[in-house]
């Protein structure tokens, strides 16, 4: 019998890593690929899939594509596993993702991660983990409203917010981006375009929108204009979370993780500069 989830991947331009995300979830009842628009051949690798193709058009606002397809789109299951097209599951994953929704007080769970970077698994440094499978009917992902900070037409940063029990799954989701790291950068630089929208929204923000942050999103949004927040990260991640044992890959993903929240500091400075020349 098929498993009673389905399975959301949001893409755009993804024919490097589709087929490697579809091939693993031919268990599940119902698989539905989000689609931007797509001008390589996502599209014609889906169809041979047999996954289910929606077009998702993005106006700048909210909502994005994530909370779009919860509130648009009529999934035959309550349950929800949002996929990334760079990340794979295995039998041991969806074996334990099966038994975890079975007469379960939970209404979502976290899921962890396998890092690769430039070919080779990481097994330090900071571990990755998301809430990506919960019920429809729980919650949705938490709301912010933009004006276009950057190309992100997915939820990134945001999280769900949901009304009940979160548990956790043990078994690690692949996560390998074929494309290589000149994708990984573009994909960081609106990473970085849109985390400082956000801070400068928050910090001229009067509604209490801060009380809605979890404890690493506190910190980071105390510390981020601070010329150490940088440093401090590529340190923790390489030195105290042991991704130097990583070898070269170890230390290249830390440093893109400084030139990360670095890159994030300047543009907040920059735009603080362009708004006090106008006042």
């Amino acid at each position: 019998m098929p498993i009673p989830i389905s399975v959301v991947i949001p893409v755009k331009n993804e024919e490097l890593n589709l087929r490697h995300c579809l091939e693993a979830l031919r268990k599940f009842s119902e698989v539905v690929v989000v689609d931007s628009s797509s001008t390589d051949r996502t599209l014609e690798i889906a169809e041979e899939m047999n996954a289910e193709i929606v077009n998702f058009d993005w106006n700048g606002q909210f909502p994005k594509k994530r909370n779009w397809i919860l509130d648009h789109h009529s999934l035959k299951n309550d349950w929800v596993l949002f996929l990334d097209a760079d990340e794979v599951v295995d039998d041991r994953f969806v074996e334990e993702l099966q038994a975890a929704i079975q007469n379960t007080e939970c209404v979502g769970f976290w899921m962890n991660y396998t890092n690769y970077f430039l070919g080779r698994r990481l097994r330090f440094g900071v571990p990755q983990r998301k809430l990506a499978c919960f019920k429809r009917s729980a919650g949705r992902y938490e709301r912010i409203d933009e004006d276009a900070w950057s190309g992100l037409d997915m939820e990134v940063h945001e999280h769900p917010i949901l009304d009940g029990k979160v548990g956790e799954l043990h078994t690690p989701v692949d996560h390998r981006d074929f494309r290589g790291l000149d994708r990984f950068l573009i994909r960081h630089i609106d990473y970085a375009k849109w985390e400082a929208s956000r801070y400068l929204e928050l910090t001229q923000d009067s509604n209490g929108d801060r009380r809605k942050l979890t404890l690493r999103q506190t910190f980071k949004y105390r510390n981020i204009e601070k010329s150490w927040f940088a440093v401090f990260y590529f340190f923790y991640t390489y030195v105290i979370r042991l991704g130097c044992l990583d070898g070269r890959a170890g230390f290249e993903y830390a440093y893109y993780k400084r030139w990360y929240f670095h890159t994030v500091r300047v543009i907040i400075s920059e735009r603080k500069s362009r708004s006090f020349g106008r006042s």
